[in-house]
């Protein structure tokens, strides 16, 4: 295992204690800090689920979420914990690199588009070296950060107690990392999956390939729980019409909706961490249940 270096403990959240791991090395990606939550009355002789979600700078702490908003996830879980809704949880907060893009862009979602839609993209991004980085992100947080996590930790660390979520292009690396790593997630929280890929142009021809491919990818119904929502306003406004779709395929697959799988659209709710954190509880409770 190795050895990490500039870990702090702080006392930053409402409810539980953060521990910081401020540059954790990686053979894949860059090193980045990665915020470990654990909730009130931690018990180091107990075990607990474990949740990996994306942009953990904007989880806890407003002094670095973006524009000064957050989740605030330790005030929506640790609520679901002591009202016994939901299984004690670790949240494991990965913070994203100036590669955010890169890295959570699904390597299908990106190589099954045409020539003429992935230079688009590229010229969108003013680069024209822009390429798909998530095989190696996942394999970071599969191969290196799960296995400091439940070597530290007391974990579930089996499938039905690992989850991951995210939110826009984090909610897209979600739904790839249940695809790809099936045996290692039980469940995918994409909170305003941002699947028509541009912030510009709201095409399906941008999303086809990938909803293809994740239908015929995502793990058979059964022990796997999988949760989409989409807000109305801004870019969310954006979403439904590739949701929608992606819904039909759930059903097709044979996913039962409010059981393992769940799509909410929240009227009126804009792309932004202030609504994700009004409804964060959702994702939580529907992928912690104890049942």
């Amino acid at each position: 295992m190795q050895t990490i270096i500039g870990t702090k403990k702080v006392r930053f959240p409402q409810f539980g204690t953060l521990n910081c791991i401020l540059s954790f090395p990686s053979e894949y990606v860059q090193a980045r800090r990665v915020d470990i939550w654990l909730p009130d009355n931690y018990n180091p002789r107990s075990e607990y689920a474990v949740i990996y979600m994306h942009d953990g700078q904007n989880l806890f702490n407003p002094a670095v979420g973006f524009h000064g908003m957050i989740w605030a996830i330790d005030q929506a879980l640790q609520p679901l914990i002591d009202q016994q809704k939901v299984r004690p949880a670790i949240v494991v907060g990965i913070w994203n690199t100036p590669l955010r893009y890169q890295e959570y862009l699904p390597a299908p979602a990106f190589h099954l588009l045409s020539d003429t839609l992935r230079n688009m993209l590229r010229e969108e991004h003013n680069n024209p070296a822009l390429h798909p980085m998530s095989e190696n992100y996942l394999k970071f947080i599969v191969n290196e950060l799960k296995p400091f996590i439940d070597s530290q930790y007391p974990t579930l660390s089996d499938v039905e107690n690992t989850f991951i979520m995210g939110s826009s292009m984090g909610g897209l690396i979600s739904s790839y990392a249940i695809a790809s790593y099936p045996e290692v997630f039980g469940g995918a929280g994409c909170v305003s999956t941002h699947w028509p890929l541009s912030l510009h142009l709201n095409e399906t021809a941008y999303s086809q390939a990938y909803i293809k491919w994740l239908s015929e990818n995502l793990p058979q119904p059964g022990h796997h729980r999988i949760y989409f929502d989409y807000g109305t306003e801004t870019i969310d406004a954006f979403y439904e019409q590739h949701q929608l779709e992606m819904d039909q395929k759930m059903k097709e697959i044979g996913y039962s909706e409010g059981k393992n799988w769940l799509t909410l659209k929240d009227d009126g709710a804009p792309h932004s961490e202030s609504a994700w954190k009004n409804r964060v509880h959702i994702p939580l409770e529907f992928l912690l249940k104890t049942d």
